[in-house]
């Protein structure tokens, strides 16, 4: 998937590629997903056209309906007898779209097949706010709702996106054009932080329509610990970190979504509000990183590929290396770091990533072995979570405080075992590998205040009640850095 097309991309501990919507659920939830979590159209065609091929539909004609959305309802029912007791199914894009048709009349299907008081329609809607005249305009939700009624779905509940409080009238006036109850009219205006957004709900009576609606009898929740970490992230003062993310897709801020977040939660964590800069790294070269970073008090240097952008994430990371500026290098950003240090610390010539140089004199990265005979591109990285050993007396079980951890990989290149051995005589210290000890997992710099990089994405794992270490240390030492 393309930064530039769907932001960043989010992998699962089971190694699925997903759009960036599933960090948010997880993020909220404090759940993993799994690849059954994401269903996109490629998904269901390729399982069909699987089928067909193995003589699964004995020479019928193959159609939309029923083949298509039988597959549709079959990964929705995929669930039933597990552990799972609500599904919440969302269907992306808007009520029209051509590339949605089919999992509308799937989801239709599904409300004539089981028990209506199993099934709850909710659609989230727009009510534009318009600034010549003030007011909050209700057409396009009429509009909208008056669509998916075409569709055969009859909306229960209707989550109304507003810029201004809704009025009673306005309530009123929508609850009547769009056939559903006053009291299912939930107001959804845009929250101070992000994480306010279920208490909001909560506040509106969404949680008590659906329980209500679904017939559970557990209608009193459970808040306290959301609601007090919200009153902590509200309380914070003013006092700000700088800290810039330095990547190749800058121009998409989604591109680096759970970066970012990660590192508003280690804000959260240390009571610092975090300003985030983000800068293109094609930008900066050895004459104007000064200027660029001077104003930092520390950088992410994330994951990437091609060749485009490097040597400026190379300029600075040694920049913050020579400067002690707190690093966090992150799957691409931990390979330049090794690179960088290679270069300009063991002296080393003609120093480079298998990636960008396959020729070069020392490719410190070298693609993995098991990656060097696959020809098909899609899918077939090192993907999802795997289990990390951590060095005794380092930085990392520092913030760890255990010895193994499990962080999601996405990638085909490593750390050339070559050259551990000079690194390590140098100062660069390899603070995590594999199991095994094969995999070069983790680096840190022991005569820097703080410079640690993974071959891992640990911004996947971070949630706001429950930050993630590294970011969480990152901010810790800018914070010290400023002042």
């Amino acid at each position: 998937m393309s930064p530039y097309e769907h932001g960043e991309v989010f992998v699962t501990d089971d190694g699925a590629e997903t759009d960036l919507d599933l960090g948010h659920y997880e993020r909220f939830t404090d759940e993993s997903l799994t690849k059954n979590s994401s269903v996109t159209s490629g998904k269901i065609y390729q399982s069909v056209i699987e089928k067909e091929r193995r003589g699964d539909y004995l020479g019928k004609t193959v159609q939309v309906i029923p083949h298509i959305t039988n597959e549709i309802k079959e990964k929705i029912y995929s669930f039933e007898n597990t552990d799972v007791d609500i599904v919440i199914t969302e269907l992306g894009g808007t009520v029209g779209d051509m590339e949605g048709l089919a999992f509308i009349e799937a989801i239709r299907q599904i409300g004539l097949e089981i028990p209506k008081e199993d099934v709850i329609y909710i659609h989230v809607t727009l009510l534009p706010y318009i600034y010549g005249s003030n007011e909050l305009k209700s057409k396009p939700t009429q509009h909208s709702v008056k669509e998916l009624q075409s569709f055969g779905i009859k909306p229960d509940i209707l989550v109304c996106r507003s810029e201004l409080e809704m009025t009673d009238d306005m309530k009123a006036k929508i609850a009547l054009f769009c056939n559903v109850r006053k009291e299912c009219v939930i107001q959804n205006l845009t929250a101070d932080n992000l994480y306010a957004v279920p208490l909001m709900l909560e506040e509106e009576g969404l949680a008590k329509a659906v329980c209500e609606h679904l017939h559970l009898e557990k209608k009193t929740p459970n808040n306290k610990e959301w609601e007090k970490m919200i009153e902590n992230i509200r309380n914070i003062g003013n006092e700000t970190v700088k800290i810039a993310i330095v990547g190749k897709y800058v121009r998409l801020e989604d591109s680096y979504l759970s970066v970012a977040e990660s590192l508003r939660h280690g804000g959260y964590a240390n009571n610092v509000n975090v300003d985030i800069k983000y800068i293109d790294s094609e930008t900066i070269t050895e004459e104007n990183v000064d200027e660029i970073l001077k104003d930092v008090q520390g950088i992410v240097v994330p994951g990437g590929f091609g060749n485009r952008g490097i040597q400026g994430k190379i300029n600075a990371i040694k920049y913050v290396r020579e400067n002690n500026i707190p690093f966090l290098g992150i799957c691409l950003g931990m390979q330049m770091a090794v690179v960088e240090f290679i270069r300009n610390v063991c002296g080393l010539e003609d120093v480079d990533s298998e990636e960008f140089s396959p020729n070069c004199k020392n490719p410190v990265i070298h693609i993995m072995d098991t990656q060097k005979n696959i020809e098909n591109k899609g899918g077939t990285m090192r993907l999802g979570a795997y289990p990390c050993i951590l060095k005794e007396g380092s930085l990392a079980k520092k913030l760890y405080k255990k010895d193994e951890i499990s962080e999601r990989h996405r990638h085909r290149y490593e750390f050339n075992n070559d050259y551990r051995e000079i690194v390590e005589k140098n100062g660069l210290k390899i603070s995590g590998t594999s199991p095994d000890g094969l995999l070069v997992e983790m680096v840190e710099y022991e005569k820097h205040p703080y410079f640690i990089a993974g071959q891992f994405h640990p911004e996947f794992k971070s949630r706001p009640d429950r930050p993630q270490p590294l970011f969480v240390g990152l901010v810790e030492a800018a914070k010290k850095c400023k002042r």
